[in-house]
Order: structure tokens, then C-alpha cells, then sequence
């Protein structure tokens, strides 16, 4: 694994036993449609969905799919051709890539998923957490997750400026790809659910808000609905950053840094999780003024209210412990985002919105110890009932 500088990577340090030093700095481009094989290893394939190309070049997002190896049938080939890809051809021309392989399409609806699952990363971030997708495969659902254009499986050595946007509205183009891929694959009326943290919970908020028919539930794990403090916090950034932005959205700020969160996270401190250097780096992407200037519109939004039609879960940990140095206490609160202010605003983001809240939890609740991680579980496993498809009736019928 080698430090590639335009992706604003921080040097860490490696075990004996880090599968990293394996893993290549950049996915490698496919046709979309055909799937190879992911870093996670066994089960997990990835497919580019080309997105065309910007001043630096080619832009893309990354559609991972999960398929437990016990179901995949003995004729299935681990690359798996889909009809999708002429059509994405023809609305983006994407780069060229190897030839795509043929076959498995039907052997993938023939599973009979009770819906499907699409995961969506937060701010400096991309899908790592394998248990996350054992848990909705092992309750019946196809699972996939989405890595934005600029993040993880999608960045590229050329791109200067990881997670850059101007605008969160860009990254409807990366889930109207996503889902068209998913939607080719599962049956064509299979219910769907979003599971998306931090500021992916932001953009799936917005996101169903303008499209309510894209999901039938959407589950938030910390959505960072609002600047930490209140509202008045946000004021006073977009008078600061708002000129900035309009002037010179690229210009990077300069902000206190600190890898305490990552060191809560990553294996190779005191979290449980192999984590890739570049695509989730210690002290994070550098923060740029359009992006925050993006993300503080989203907020003003949400501030505004939202009429999501569909039923929402929102996970949070208990409370909040921010600093700018690592400390134990990081491992069981949310060192990230106030809570408290994530879950008042997210009583107006729909009619029919649960709070669920996970006590010893971190800011992603589904990367915490494993108690958390269970209590969060099981709160799904609870909500899921009345409203999750697949899932509704369920605990009548096992009382009988």
C-alpha cells in the first residue's frame, strides 16, 4: 500500500496482520454491470456506475453487492452481467474497461429477497462493515451499498479534492445509477430500504424527501441533520463560509485536526475495523468551502421541514463527548456530532419518525462494541415490525 498525496492520505501504521497492505490505492474502473471482486472478500463483488467525466476527469460512483457465498448457486460466475450497462453508456460514456461477462442475472432474482437493502457512507468514509450486510442478508434482503463519486471505491488518483461537492442535489445522479443497477437485478417490484449515517443521512433525507417512491423505509444512523450547538452555529458559518464558497469552493479550510474518531474505529488503534488509509484517512478529507457551504444549505433545509412519506428510524448514541484528542470515552458516545440537536431536528423531517436510542453507542452506531451494535440491531428488529417490508407480523407469527 503506498501514500498517494492527491488523495490527502496521512501516513498510519501498519500491523503484521492488516489485510491493507494488499488492498490497491484506486478500484480498478469495470463496466458497469460486470462485478468484480471487492476487498472485503468472499461474497462481495463491485460494479463502476459511470457518472461522465469533470475538469479532473473521470467521475464515477461504486455499487457494492453482498451475496453469502452458501447461496450463490454452483454456476454462478463471481463477475455478473446486467442489462444496464448500454443504457449508462449512452447517458455518460464512460471510460472503456474490460469486456463484461455474461450470465447470472436471473440466478440473482431467483433468490427471492424479501426486499432490498442500500447502504449509504458518511463524510470521509466508504463501505467497510460486513456484519451490517450479514445482518440484512441473514433476514432475507439483497444488500448493497453505494460509495458516493470522490469516495472510497470511486476516488481516483486524479481527483485533488476527495468528497468535494458544491451541491448535495450532485449525488442524485449517483443514486438514480445505483438503483437503476439494483432494480435490474431484483425483481421489479421489490420493496426497498435505505440504511444511510452521518452525511449520507443528510442526502438520503433529502433525497426521499424529493422522491418518495425511491424506498419504502429509511433507516438514519446519526444523520447529521444540523452544525454542532444549534442552529445559530449555522448562521454564523455561512456568513463566514457562504462568500468563500461562491468565490473559491475548492479553497480548503483550515480547521483543527484529530484522529480520535478514527482511533475508535480502526483496528489498528482501539477499534475493531480493517480500514482502508486513503479512503477512510486518520484526521479525515481536508474540508473544503463549497462542501461545508453545501452541507449547511442541507441543513437549512431540513431546518425548514421535510415531508418524507415513508417511515423513518433515526439511531443515536446516548450522548455526546467532542474533543480534539483521543479518549476512552470516545468508544461509547458520539465524539462526532450533539445528539441531542440530531434528534430535534429529526422530529421534522416526516409524519411517521422513531428515535431510537443506543446507549454506549459511537457516532456510527453500527461500528460500535458489540453491545451497542446489538442494542442497535435489535432496535431495528423491533421497528421492523410494524414497518419494515418482509418483516411486518413477524413476531405474531412466532408466538404461535
Amino acid at each position: 500500500m503506498s501514500s498517494a498525496s492527491s488523495l490527502g492520505a496521512l501516513p498510519v501504521p501498519l500491523l503484521e496482520n492488516d489485510p491493507s497492505v494488499t488492498w490497491p490505492d484506486c478500484s480498478k474502473t469495470t463496466v458497469p454491470g460486470v462485478w468484480e471482486p471487492d476487498i472485503l472478500g468472499e461474497g462481495y463483488t463491485y460494479t463502476t456506475l459511470p457518472l461522465g467525466e469533470d475538469y479532473e476527469g473521470e467521475l464515477c460512483a461504486t455499487l457494492v453487492h453482498y451475496q453469502p457465498p452458501s447461496r450463490r448457486p454452483a454456476h454462478v460466475r463471481e463477475t455478473r452481467r446486467s442489462p444496464l450497462p448500454d443504457v449508462l453508456h449512452r447517458l455518460f460514456s464512460p471510460v472503456r474497461a474490460g469486456a463484461p461477462h455474461p450470465g447470472g442475472r436471473e440466478s440473482m432474482r431467483s433468490r427471492g429477497s424479501v426486499g432490498f437493502v442500500l447502504a449509504l457512507h458518511g463524510w470521509s468514509d466508504y463501505f467497510y462493515n460486513t456484519e451490517l450486510a450479514k445482518y440484512w442478508t441473514d433476514h432475507g434482503y439483497s444488500f448493497y451499498a453505494l460509495d458516493f463519486r470522490r469516495y472510497g471505491r470511486s476516488l481516483r488518483a486524479h481527483h485533488l479534492n476527495p468528497g468535494f461537492t458544491s451541491d448535495l442535489g450532485e449525488y442524485d445522479a449517483d443514486l438514480e445509477a445505483a438503483l437503476a443497477m439494483i432494480r435490474s437485478l431484483e425483481a421489479p417490484d421489490t420493496p426497498g430500504v435505505c440504511v444511510a449515517h452521518s452525511t449520507g443521512g443528510l442526502v438520503a433525507s433529502l433525497w426521499v424527501n424529493r422522491f418518495p417512491k425511491a424506498f419504502n423505509a429509511l433507516i438514519l444512523n446519526s444523520p447529521w441533520l444540523e452544525m454542532q450547538g444549534s442552529y445559530m452555529v449555522r448562521y454564523a458559518a455561512q456568513g463566514v463560509v457562504e462568500p468563500l464558497a461562491w468565490l473559491r469552493p475548492r479553497a480548503k479550510l483550515h480547521l483543527p485536526e484529530s484522529d480520535g474518531y478514527w482511533r475508535s474505529l480502526s483496528a489498528l488503534a482501539h477499534g475493531s475495523w480493517d480500514l482502508h488509509p486513503l479512503w477512510r484517512p486518520p484526521c479525515s478529507f481536508p474540508v473544503t468551502a463549497g462542501w461545508i457551504a453545501a452541507v449547511l444549505a442541507g441543513h437549512r433545509e431540513v431546518a425548514h421541514g421535510l415531508d418524507i412519506k415513508i417511515p423513518v428510524l433515526v439511531l443515536t448514541s446516548k450522548s455526546t463527548r467532542l474533543g480534539t484528542t483521543y479518549d476512552e470515552a470516545m468508544l461509547h458516545h458520539d465524539s462526532v456530532l450533539e445528539v441531542r440537536v440530531v434528534r430535534e431536528r429529526s422530529l421534522g423531517l416526516g409524519a411517521e419518525v422513531t428515535n431510537a436510542v443506543i446507549d454506549g453507542s459511537m457516532h456510527d452506531v453500527f461500528s460500535s462494541l458489540p453491545r451497542p451494535r446489538a442494542l442497535a440491531y435489535a432496535a431495528i428488529d423491533r421497528w421492523g415490525i410494524g414497518y419494515l417490508p418482509g418483516r411486518r407480523g413477524r413476531r405474531r407469527a412466532d408466538r404461535r
